[in-house]
């Protein structure tokens, strides 16, 4: 999180895109967290029940991590 590339050279523009990368940072870290605690879930129901129907819960769970994945992914690719 040191090595920041900022792509300025005005100091009022470098340290918004400072503060944004590290908003953004923020974000991809608390999303990541997220989808840590649901797949860890996620892990422990399909343990617990073996094979066979998935429940609706289990679905919006993976849903979830689906979308958090793409957030992730989005927020990775943006630079300031």
């Amino acid at each position: 999180m040191d090595n920041i590339r900022v792509t300025t050279d005005d100091a009022v523009q470098r340290q918004q895109a400072i503060a944004a990368n590290q908003q953004r940072q923020a974000e991809i870290k608390r999303d990541m967290d997220a989808m840590a605690q649901l797949t860890a879930q996620l892990k422990e129901y399909l343990a617990k029940t073996g094979q066979g129907v998935v429940s609706a819960d289990v679905i919006k769970k993976v849903a979830q991590i689906e979308k958090l994945a793409h957030s992730v992914k989005g927020k990775m690719r943006q630079t300031y």
